[in-house]
């Protein structure tokens, strides 16, 4: 990945990048609602979606048809301005954090394609020498969308629920700030391309963090809303926390956003701690990174399908007590390393 040796980037470039950012991670993130109930109920002996098109694949189509066609309620007493933009902002800032990751390789495009035809399109929409900062900055401003819609909702439970969102995001992006801190003090730099080059010729990022690489994932599975640490909207209660008023496709797009969380955590993941858009042995780069994303986001349907819930006091003593000072300790020995 010299970028001395790519093509010209060029605004066409860049905004056939977004589009195809905001059309294939939606459609991605739409899929993995089937993807996730048909790896849920082999876990579980059941059979998943079945009936709705060959092997329940219409379902998706289904669920997308009763998301846009059902009635779309604002209660009477909510602050309906805030209730309707809080799931706009969920959604928004996850596809905007996917802006400077490397979201599929480059690409040129055929030539005889009217208009477009020979436009270079990157790996990266906005390729910013800060590219993590940005990423986790943008994925933290999520917090605003739960906590929005609780606030703006004329309903105890809902206040909760928020309140919960806001205890947990802040918490857990201590962990995931510090967890990444360690490989950025070894890289020596907050950009994307920089991570992916260092593990070009060398060892994975894994092999010299696997402490920071641990703590990352865990403190992921907490940002994304994953379970064992669900408790922002727990399905198995009765009240869903601060989507408890939402119906249709406002309750939607906070799961579209969720699940957009989850692919651009395992980008991170990949990048960072994987080896990035590197080939290995005879697999080419393309393939891999598929590959190692493909894992991530199984790895945390397998994680839901394995693991209990957590009270919350349980997940607070685990931040604070347990993750933060493994952290801490791990950025110490890293930076004593350096420093030797």
């Amino acid at each position: 990945m010299d970028a001395t040796m790519l093509p010209e980037v060029t605004a066409a470039g860049v905004i056939v990048k977004a589009v195809i950012i905001l059309a294939v991670i939606a459609a991605i993130a739409g899929f993995g609602t089937y993807i996730e109930r048909k790896i849920l109920a082999f876990m579980q002996r059941r059979l998943g979606p079945t009936h709705v098109g060959p092997f329940g694949l219409l379902q998706l189509a289904a669920d997308g048809i009763k998301l846009f066609t059902k009635e779309d309620i604002i209660p009477q007493h909510a602050n309906k301005f805030i209730f309707a933009i809080a799931p706009v902002i969920t959604a928004a800032t996850a596809f905007i954090a996917l802006a400077a990751v490397p979201v599929f390789p480059d690409f040129t495009i055929w030539e005889w394609v009217p208009f477009l035809g020979g436009v270079f399109v990157p790996s990266i929409a906005a390729d910013i020498n800060v590219g993590i900062l940005f990423v986790l900055g943008m994925m933290a401003s999520g917090l605003y969308g739960p906590l929005l819609a609780g606030m703006a909702q004329a309903n105890k439970w809902g206040i909760i629920g928020s309140a919960r969102t806001a205890i947990q995001f802040l918490s857990y992006e201590v962990v995931t700030g510090l967890s990444i801190l360690a490989p950025i003090m070894i890289v020596g730099s907050l950009s994307f391309v920089d991570f992916n080059n260092y593990q070009t010729d060398g060892l994975w990022m894994v092999v010299y963090q696997p402490v920071a690489f641990i703590l990352f994932i865990i403190a992921g599975f907490a940002e994304t809303n994953r379970t064992p640490f669900d408790l922002l909207e727990h399905e198995a209660e009765i009240i869903s926390g601060y989507v408890t008023e939402y119906s249709g496709m406002r309750w939607g797009l906070f799961f579209i956003g969720e699940y957009a969380n989850m692919i651009t955590i395992g980008i991170i993941a990949s990048v960072v701690f994987l080896g990035g858009y590197n080939d290995f042995w005879f697999i080419p780069a393309w393939i891999m990174i598929i590959l190692k994303i493909a894992f991530s986001f199984f790895f945390m349907l397998w994680v839901r399908a394995s693991w209990p819930h957590v009270r919350p006091d349980q997940l607070m003593w685990l931040c604070w007590k347990v993750l933060m000072p493994l952290a801490v300790i791990n950025i110490l020995i890293t930076g004593l390393v350096i420093m030797i």
